[in-house]
């Protein structure tokens, strides 16, 4: 049984991961601190689904404790690390620059610097997507250029490539860089525009749909995501870049069709202008990644709009 290292498993994407993991027999070390950047009952509902595993161990600790941090290296084998601690949103990024600092980039390098010194077999983590929101070429590929960041939160993100590159380099550390593109549904994040567009079509307010709706993302199902990094954990190499994404640009009003569809309730638009750090189209050259991981991305926005509509009912007891 591999002894797995997973920080932010409160977070949606690490949770569903860490179910995942622990139903195929894995032991799951657990980092969290839980902060009240959005709604903490959910994380703790995630949570509490995860310590029903035997194999799962929780530790609630900030990890800018970096002798905290060794402590569990030292009681545990860790074989390998995923590593999804930091701080989400490139909106958000504008308002409260220090929290990126400290979570993205000191978090960041106290546990890569663990996962050298106590020689892991892989060292997995997100980065993300709004690298490339520079760029105006697309599909993004991961041999374009992302020197030219256009938010703090992509600027943070690049530099945790740039520190797994060198970390890759001069002490032979695998390290797998996996750029994010819209991921969601069940237990998913509230600041994500499905989230707060279905809480606020439940509540017959009106929705913000910026850009005056010409926007357009490549939404990808949690499950997709949970099979491909599974596979990236598997995968050793020196150093690593996969975009994670389903390869189906989609019109946000082409998303919102699909929620009123589902929740049987016609949303009231609310067109604004696009706000600053933000882009019109996300869309991905993924052919690297199905080539190298024999995986492609199998579920539609059709189902999962339908899979998260059921979820967020049930959840919320509407």
């Amino acid at each position: 049984m591999e002894t797995i290292l997973i920080t932010w498993t409160s977070w949606f994407i690490w949770f569903h991961l860490a179910k995942k993991l622990l139903e195929n027999w894995a032991k799951i070390i657990w980092f969290d601190s839980e902060n009240d950047y959005y709604d903490v009952d959910l994380k703790i509902s995630r949570r509490n689904i995860l310590k029903t595993y035997e194999n799962f161990i929780f530790y609630k600790w900030d990890l800018s404790n970096s002798e905290e941090l060794e402590e569990v290296f030292k009681q545990h084998k860790i074989d390998k690390v995923c590593n999804l601690a930091a701080q989400a949103w490139v909106r958000y990024s504008i308002e409260n620059p220090k929290a990126y600092i400290k979570s993205n980039l000191v978090w960041f390098q106290n546990i890569i610097q663990l996962a050298k010194e106590y020689t892991v077999k892989n060292f997995v983590y997100a980065s993300s997507s709004s690298v490339y929101w520079k760029n105006e070429k697309q599909p993004f590929s991961v041999e374009d250029p992302v020197d030219n960041p256009i938010s703090l939160y992509a600027a943070t993100k690049k530099s945790n490539e740039l520190i797994a590159h060198t970390y890759s380099h001069l002490f032979e550390l695998p390290t797998t860089w996996l750029r994010f593109f819209t991921v969601q549904w069940p237990y998913g994040r509230p600041d994500m525009a499905y989230f707060k567009f279905t809480k606020s079509i439940f509540e017959w307010k009106p929705i913000d749909i910026y850009n005056h709706w010409k926007m357009e993302r490549d939404f990808t199902d949690i499950d997709d995501i949970v099979d491909w990094v599974i596979k990236s954990l598997h995968t050793i190499s020196k150093y690593e870049i996969f975009n994670l994404w389903n390869d189906t640009p989609t019109q946000l009003e082409t998303m919102i069709s699909l929620l009123e569809k589902h929740t049987w309730i016609k949303a009231k638009r609310n067109y604004v202008w696009m706000q600053d750090g933000d882009v019109k189209s996300t869309w991905a050259d993924i052919e690297h990644t199905k080539k190298t991981l024999n995986w492609e991305p199998k579920i539609k926005i059709e189902d999962t709009i339908e899979k998260f509509v059921n979820w967020y009912k049930e959840y919320y007891k509407i």
